[in-house]
């Protein structure tokens, strides 16, 4: 236990440099972008006093430095500020939007999962025949494909030609469950196609590997059923690379849903990133970022935890 907490430690002590370049990065976009938070919110036919003095009452007027360490001490007390537009604190905007995201990334990644594993069992145990390589191509193919592409593609098939699900929108699961799994549906769908094909390559690769062990040869050599072996001696050893996939996969799809979200018209992070670039939302941004860090950090804290509990021989420090 405190060599599980130790290393716990240690690793949240590892993204700090992270996380403080990251958001010294995203501070510093304000600098960089064109025209000003002041400008964003009175528009072009504001005068340069009145831009002035919005910027001013806001805090920008400040330099970089200043108001970098004040957003910072800020957010250590979880107060990211207020949205520019809305005046909402940030922290329940992100709150709400990360919400939906985070239930987008599980269903996806649940979903991937459920295809993947059993399609790269199959096609590991009959590596080189007919249906290992079409299901080689069909994933090779699938890995090429555009978000873009994709979510068209789902649309025309389950809205267009089925019927079967709506276009866009979305309901809370507090509204209504089964409402909200069905809005939720094409854009998890669409999200996972891409980390179901991924996750077949690396299972399956995985799996062709641990069959040719010689502790499988002398399971079967002891006459084993196939299953058996498959189930408790080669899918173990075979999904270390899963798990960390898995890990990538996650954060990809807490902070690269941007296509889908806005095809589909989600209220998620992604979309909500794009609406506080296109306005200049400062606040918005650096809460974003920071909770996408801080999501990558933990993740990635847990795939290493998920090591040694996969296989013991792993030391956890």
């Amino acid at each position: 236990m405190k060599a599980t907490l130790r290393a716990i430690g240690t690793r949240l002590l590892y993204g700090i440099p992270v996380l403080l370049i990251v958001t010294l990065g995203a501070a510093a976009l304000m600098d960089l972008m064109p025209g000003s938070p002041g400008q964003a919110i009175l528009g072009d036919a504001a005068t340069a006093e009145q831009v002035a003095a919005i910027n001013a009452q806001l805090g920008y007027d400040q330099p970089f430095l200043q108001r970098y360490l004040d957003w910072a001490g800020s957010a250590l007390r979880g107060d990211f500020g207020q949205t520019l537009f809305s005046r909402e604190p940030v922290a329940e905007v992100l709150l709400r939007r990360l919400a939906v995201t985070a239930q987008l990334a599980l269903m996806a990644l649940v979903m991937a999962l459920a295809v993947a594993v059993p399609l790269a069992l199959i096609a590991a145990l009959r590596a080189g025949k007919l249906l290992d390589r079409v299901l080689g191509f069909v994933t090779s193919a699938l890995l090429s494909i555009p978000s873009f592409v994709t979510v068209v593609l789902v649309s025309l098939i389950f809205v267009v030609w089925l019927g079967a699900f709506p276009a866009t929108g979305w309901v809370p699961p507090s509204d209504s469950l089964a409402d909200n799994l069905r809005y939720a549906f094409l854009p998890a769908l669409s999200l996972s196609i891409y980390e179901c094909a991924f996750f077949y390559r690396v299972i399956r690769s995985d799996l062709t590997g641990t069959l040719r062990e010689d502790f499988i040869l002398v399971a079967r050599a002891k006459g084993l059923p196939r299953t058996h072996i498959i189930t408790r001696h080669a899918l173990r050893p075979s999904i270390t690379s899963l798990v960390t996939v898995m890990g990538l996969s996650l954060g990809r799809l807490l902070g690269g849903a941007v296509i889908v979200e806005f095809f589909f018209a989600v209220p998620g992070l992604g979309a909500e990133a794009v609406n506080a670039v296109s306005i200049k939302d400062m606040p918005m941004i650096q809460g974003i970022v920071t909770v996408c860090v801080v999501a990558y950090v933990l993740i990635f804290i847990v795939v290493d935890l998920a090591y040694a509990w996969i296989d013991p021989r792993v030391s956890v420090r």
